[in-house]
């Protein structure tokens, strides 16, 4: 657990993912948890190689292309490219631990995550260490229950969860957060299956972002 910080500071949150594409399914549920606990920055870190998932369709330029193209009117969100840069599989707690040294020790640091990466988060590379250096701040998601696999993992997050959103702002770290954020069965692989299929993919992501797959002859 980290030292409390007296004051009280800005929460800086991350959000990594493959986006192939990004769609509202990744962007409204974090817009509603940066309401809900008074988030002002939230740093996308598109990934380069998903050591856990299949290869993306889409190349590291053409996502990080819509990465940037979905969020650029949006003054909550910047865009960190450094997983794209690495040639190794990206690992969250190597970008953690680096974004940490350079932030230092007291700036309250969360990392966002669905409800489906708490479920197999035992699975990550060095798991139990992401809680050294953020909080975790869960997105709810629809058709995944709310129980962790073990009696030992429920120990766990029962020992880390806060309600409090003081509390993920007085402390730099250590702390997990399950947020009340809206429930969108959107997904990266339904739209690309939809795009093969010729299905409308309006409401789904923003309107550049689909002009931009279009452009891009992508999903096809």
């Amino acid at each position: 657990m980290s030292d409390r910080i007296e004051s009280g500071e800005a929460i800086h949150a991350l959000f990594g993912g493959t986006f192939d594409p990004i769609h509202y399914g990744h962007l409204k549920p974090v817009e509603a948890l940066a309401q809900e606990i008074g988030l002002n920055r939230i740093t996308l870190l598109p990934n380069h190689v998903p050591p856990h998932r299949p290869q993306p369709e889409a190349n590291t330029q053409q996502r990080l292309d819509m990465v940037k193209l979905a969020v650029a009117d949006n003054p909550l969100f910047s865009v960190d490219e450094r997983e794209l840069h690495r040639l190794a599989p990206s690992y969250t707690i190597d970008t953690l631990e680096e974004i940490r040294r350079e932030q230092g020790k007291k700036i309250p640091l969360a990392f966002i995550i669905g409800q489906d990466s708490l479920l197999t988060l035992h699975y990550w590379h060095r798991w139990q260490a992401l809680l050294d250096y953020c909080h975790l701040l869960v997105c709810a998601r629809p058709g995944y229950t709310d129980k962790l696999d073990t009696p030992e993992l429920e120990s766990w997050l029962a020992q880390h969860r806060t309600t409090k959103i003081d509390d993920l702002k007085q402390q730099a770290n250590g702390l997990i957060y399950l947020a009340h954020t809206p429930l969108l069965d959107i997904s990266a692989t339904d739209i690309r299956q939809r795009k093969h299929n010729g299905i409308s993919l309006d409401d789904l992501l923003p309107p550049t972002v689909q002009q931009y797959i279009e452009q891009q002859g992508l999903y096809r």
